[in-house]
């Protein structure tokens, strides 16, 4: 309390005391007693109300103890269950939740985890995916800025996910409880398969299969790569205590169009106590065209490599950077894209018009106007020498393909001449030019569309900065590439527009999310944020029909299928307002993953531990572990001090005490005929 405020006070208490005293005791003569009582009344009741005008602040001191908080993290995946640790697992629990001990020194919250955490209720071990990183990030969100230690009970095998060792921050240390049999047990199988989702026919396509053995002894090892119960290719391999990984290569035929099912198997003459994970089921889809696209240039430029590398992660795009000269067939390419076209582009423009080919053209500071004048139907230019800066404005109304803002006015700006650029037809913007923060109200990214034959327009160079900027801010370049995918597969089409467009894969494996997104488009060919979607799937084994609904994000609607059992299914996507449909099928690959171990990963757990200053903990010794945390000095629980302030007015009870005291003072002078 301030000092101005302590002398308010004293003042308060001298013209309270002062008034009580002339009232009752400088005039009065008799009734010593009764005038003291009377004083003091009004004594308290001036006060009263004195102290509130001055409204002091009051501070309450409090104490509360701080617990270290102990999250307790459990597997509830099926492959606990698979390592028979199940029984195991459930006794882990209860001895901790019993100990006493720990629960007076820690915080203890419980939870369950498989490819989602949840707050522990029961044990059912039918998770069918494990992401344990998925703690790390749950324990820096929740407990951020403290340091406390995590129990771990699991088998430390990770199906999804980043590697779990490196996840965890420095002030989380982690005692991993390793659950299943360390025991080595013989086993030999496949780590994964790597092969492209499309192959093209007649051609061959490449499998990768990885495969590992935990043995000490030579033994000699058969990969099969089956396809209809029949074996089409297959290689031998032998492992060693020195060679325990290897990876084996095949090639394959692309005969015939449509999806193809194969499975890997590796076998051996020794018997394995698990053989679920010596097969490993792989689908591709055999299509007979390629998407060429053309890059036609007389210059080189960064802008030419990224559009390459964006455009081929598509592994069904193919692209070729040609000078103008060398073009020899221009039937040869889907697409075509022009870089700052010149006087030598005319033969190649000839050629274009008259075959009415899909063009995408870039202009920049090299680029002759005066020949797109002579040459160009969509576009009038109308360019000085100056150089000049144009920054991007995102279209959130553009409707010819569903994009999304992938941070456009962000970007660096793009190069180009000053000067206009006027629209001799009509045209769709993607994206909007600026100078500096000026809007232009010109376009810097463009479409056409003229019965059959589409134009894509980028006017400025330097989209090569876009790339790195957004791998800069996200470390990868996955939003920007499909970006650039989605111009070139709109380039590459001449259908007519569709208002119902359903993208599905066609095949997924057992226990892998399935997600299958849809776009609605009006009679305007605007996307349609107020569609009624559903899908309808049937299991063409059982006949079994399921009714699922849409939900929308943000440029598209979307529905997940979740924990379908293996086979092949059908489905149609109806818009229930105007009755539009979509059919398709895809496959759900009989695979567990789950199912694939046969002993708990305790290298990685033992790293997890080390590298948290943790301890690797076995079953047998949790009692002697729990007790080393109760006893440890580092997570003792805080005294925290809470101090509050509120100033005087706020309290409600004073009011009310002042108005008793006057009317206490008033019925007693009343009573004594003093009024």
């Amino acid at each position: 309390m301030s000092s101005a405020t302590l002398l308010y006070l004293f003042l308060s208490i001298l013209v309270a005391g002062g008034l009580a005293y002339f009232q009752y005791f400088f005039k009065a003569k008799s009734r010593f007693k009764l005038n003291l009582f009377l004083a003091f009344l009004r004594f308290l009741g001036i006060f009263g109300v004195l102290l509130l005008l001055v409204n002091p602040i009051i501070k309450q001191t409090s104490y509360e103890v701080i617990k270290t908080n102990l999250p307790v993290f459990i597997d509830n995946s099926a492959s606990i269950k698979d390592l028979k640790a199940d029984g195991e697992l459930k006794n882990l629990v209860d001895e901790i939740q019993k100990n006493k001990a720990l629960s007076e020194k820690f915080t203890l919250q419980y939870f369950t985890f498989d490819s989602k955490i949840k707050n522990f209720d029961s044990l059912q071990f039918s998770g069918k995916q494990t992401q344990i990183d998925n703690i790390a990030k749950e324990v820096k969100q929740v407990y951020r800025n403290e340091k406390f230690p995590v129990l771990l009970l699991t088998d430390g095998n990770q199906t999804i996910g980043n590697d779990y060792v490196f996840s965890f921050s420095e002030n989380t240390t982690i005692f991993p409880v390793i659950l299943g049999d360390t025991t080595t047990v013989f086993d030999c199988k496949i780590n994964r398969v790597n092969v492209n989702k499309y192959a093209f026919l007649k051609n061959q396509f490449p499998v990768e299969v990885f495969t590992q053995y935990n043995g000490n002894e030579k033994l000699p090892a058969t990969v099969s790569i089956f396809s209809n119960g029949s074996i089409i290719a297959k290689q031998n391999i032998t492992f060693s205590k020195d060679k325990k990984a290897q990876k084996v290569d095949f090639l394959l035929n692309a005969n015939s169009v449509g999806s193809k099912k194969y499975s890997v198997v590796i076998s051996s003459s020794k018997e394995e106590k698990n053989t679920k994970n010596n097969s490993k089921p792989f689908v591709i889809e055999v299509i007979d065209q390629r998407t060429e696209v053309a890059i036609i240039t007389s210059m080189t430029h960064p802008d030419i490599g990224t559009l390459k590398r964006s455009i081929e992660v598509n592994s069904q795009r193919k692209v070729s950077v040609l000078k103008p000269n060398q073009i020899q067939d221009i039937d040869k390419y889907n697409v075509v894209i022009l870089y700052q076209p010149d006087n030598s582009f005319q033969p190649v423009l000839t050629e274009i018009n008259k075959k009415n080919k899909n063009v995408g053209l870039i202009t920049g500071l090299k680029t002759d106007f005066n020949f797109l004048n002579q040459n160009n139907q969509d576009f009038s230019f109308k360019m000085n020498n100056q150089k000049e800066d144009y920054l991007a404005r995102f279209n959130s109304d553009f409707n010819l393909f569903g994009i999304k803002n992938i941070g456009f006015e962000q970007f660096p700006p793009l190069e180009n001449t000053f000067g206009t650029i006027q629209s001799k037809k009509n045209f769709t913007k993607l994206l909007g030019a600026k100078i500096r923060n000026t809007d232009i109200n010109a376009p810097l990214l463009a479409f056409t569309e003229e019965n059959s034959r589409r134009s894509a327009y980028l006017f400025g160079e330097g989209i090569w900065k876009w790339r790195m900027d957004y791998y800069s801010e996200h470390k990868n370049f996955t939003d920007f590439d499909i970006f650039i995918d989605k111009i070139v597969q709109y380039l590459s089409s001449n259908s007519s527009k569709k208002s119902l467009i359903v993208n599905a894969e066609n095949f997924y494996n057992s226990g892998e999310p399935i997600t299958i997104s849809a776009e609605y488009f009006n009679k305007n060919y605007e996307f349609d944020r107020n569609a009624n979607l559903e899908i309808k799937l049937v299991n063409q084994q059982t006949k079994k029909l399921k009714n699922y609904s849409f939900t929308l994000n943000e440029f598209d609607y979307k529905v997940s299928l979740d924990g379908l059992e293996a086979g092949n299914y059908s489905f149609t996507v109806i818009e229930k307002n105007s009755n539009t449909k979509k059919s398709g099928s895809f496959e759900v690959l009989a695979f567990d993953i789950e199912k694939q171990f046969v002993n708990p990963d305790k290298d990685r757990l033992q790293q997890l531990a080390i590298r948290t200053n943790g301890k690797l903990v076995f079953p047998n010794q949790i009692s002697s572990t729990l007790d080393e945390l109760v006893k440890n000095e580092s997570y003792k629980p805080v005294e925290k001090q809470i101090v509050k302030k509120s100033p005087l007015i706020d309290w409600k009870w004073l009011l009310p005490l002042i108005v008793l005291f006057f009317a206490i003072e008033w019925f007693v002078r009343k009573y004594n005929g003093l009024l």
